[in-house]
């Protein structure tokens, strides 16, 4: 993987795949480059697509302490790498990660989140309470499988699935990503959806949820596209938190194949 130079010293490994206008994806809690090379691949026929791992994770660095300037930082880097400008799919809190460093002014031209975890309103943000003091509690005392295993059951993985996944051989994968899952919930703040910040994200938008996600996360996702100054939202039929690729690489190719004719007219 190459590496690029964050602002803050700290270096982010990335790596590129195909020709044509610059994609960036951005992955969510516990993934890495690699989480998002299947989805790369399918895009790559039609767009230089750059694939990373976010600070903390695989081969890029960790400078501290975290701050989610620190990570829109990285992003920017990326940017730079692709020549200034480029378009950016987010999944989860790499989505929320992507509109925060739109609204810090990173030259973007369009921009999919998939489920961005946000939890608004008064019961939202209790629960998101709630969750931040119990995970640093567990990363405090050093439980970083149950860290892991509390995000997992939030996101709605049942029980007895957690079980099998302790037992199988991604389970050491993911516990050495456990710390990075309290910078994503500092990148969600209380859990309500920033309005105000957001207003600054006037990239054409696109907010994607899954039709078979719970009934909270599609509704979170509505309010983020009714937050934002250019979105529509779209739901994909069948899709849970757990995206495949192949549901959304059409979705991605038609909405960022706009900024490639734009190019050629121009």
């Amino acid at each position: 993987m190459d590496k690029a130079l964050s602002r803050d010293g700290t270096s982010v490994a990335y790596r590129r795949r195909g020709e044509g206008p610059p994609v960036i994806l951005v992955g969510g809690a516990l993934s890495t480059a690699a989480t998002e090379a299947p989805l790369a691949r399918l895009l790559a026929p039609h767009f230089e697509v750059v694939t990373c791992d976010r600070r903390g994770r695989g081969s890029s660095g960790d400078s501290g302490p975290y701050s989610v300037e620190r990570e829109t930082g990285d992003l920017a880097a990326l940017v730079a790498v692709v020549g200034g400008r480029t378009s950016v799919f987010g999944v989860g809190a790499g989505g929320a990660l992507a509109l925060e460093a739109r609204a810090a002014g990173l030259p973007v031209n369009l921009l999919v989140v998939y489920q961005p975890p946000y939890a608004p309103g008064a019961s939202g943000v209790r629960f998101k309470a709630c969750c931040t003091a119990r995970l640093h509690r567990l990363l405090s005392a050093g439980d970083r499988g149950g860290a892991v295993e509390l995000f997992l059951s939030v996101t709605g993985v049942p029980a007895d699935m957690i079980a099998r996944m302790r037992r199988a051989p991604l389970w050491p994968g993911l516990v050495s990503l456990a710390h990075t899952l309290a910078y994503d919930d500092a990148l969600l703040g209380d859990g309500a959806i920033p309005v105000e910040r957001f207003a600054s994200v006037t990239s054409r938008t696109l907010v994607v949820c899954g039709g078979f996600s719970p009934t909270p996360a599609r509704l979170a996702t509505r309010a983020l596209a009714d937050a934002l100054p250019r979105a529509r939202h779209r739901t994909l039929t069948g899709q849970t938190r757990e995206l495949a690729p192949q549901a959304v690489a059409p979705v991605l190719a038609e909405f960022f194949g706009r900024d490639m004719y734009a190019r050629q007219a121009s």
